[in-house]
């Protein structure tokens, strides 16, 4: 199973929020490219970067900062936050990312979805937040009234390889990941998932990779020292 360890982007400085709330944000790195270089000592070979400001904003507000993690090469790194047109995605792909992240407009512009999904392939993914069963958009401000896993089922016929699948009652909780979720998500569909919200201890990951699930995303549980990123490699792998 891949691992992802995540950096959370605002102001060009590392951050975790706690349930996807602005006004519960915890700073944890000034220099966001330090943050990636410690990931990388410990043996990581992937990077999950989200830039919150663009997810606010829908623009690239930290394409520099992104830039930088990006120039020492060393990882496969998956970016998301604002990407909502074509023009977004090129600048991250020319850039050097790995895979490009559809959040809202997934759900907004799904034909958009669709055409970017035939044209890029591999390099395009969507995050799906879940909550109570419904996709969440707007960074999590807006329920679509749409079934979570309905709407993964029509986004894999519609071409996409990879759905980073956010289950919001976990996130920032520490709380542990709901394997049960994740592995009838699996079964269900062939494309690639990856598990994000509430992976907090070695146990999370055992139970995942157990599953047969493709990746899973670790935020809050390596800043808070709950879980060593080089044992977590070494459980999933």
């Amino acid at each position: 199973m891949e691992i992802f360890p995540a950096i959370d982007l605002r102001n060009k400085q590392v951050v975790r929020l706690t349930q996807g709330d602005y006004d519960r944000m915890q700073v944890y790195e000034g220099k966001p490219a330090n943050t990636a270089r410690e990931f990388a000592g410990v043996g990581a070979t992937n990077l999950h970067i989200i830039d919150l400001d663009g997810a606010k904003d829908g623009a690239l507000v930290n394409l520099e900062t992104i830039r930088e993690i990006l120039a020492d090469g060393q990882m496969f790194v998956q970016v998301g936050g604002g990407i909502r047109d074509e023009a977004s995605i090129d600048a991250y792909l020319s850039s050097g990312v790995g895979r490009v992240i559809l959040g809202t407009v997934a759900v907004e512009d799904f034909a958009f979805t669709q055409r970017m999904a035939a044209k890029y392939g591999e390099k395009i993914s969507v995050s799906v937040d879940a909550r109570e069963g419904k996709v969440a958009t707007r960074g999590w401000l807006k329920d679509s009234g749409l079934d979570a896993f309905v709407f993964c089922q029509e986004l894999e016929r519609a071409g996409v390889r990879t759905i980073i699948f956010t289950d919001i009652s976990r996130d920032g909780l520490l709380a542990g990941v709901n394997v049960e979720l994740y592995d009838n998500l699996n079964r269900a569909l062939g494309c690639n998932i990856i598990a994000a919200g509430g992976v907090t201890g070695l146990d999370d990951i055992t139970a995942l990779s157990g599953i047969g699930l493709h990746g899973a995303i670790i935020g809050k549980a390596l800043y808070e020292g709950k879980i060593n990123l080089a044992d977590a490699l070494e459980a999933a792998d």
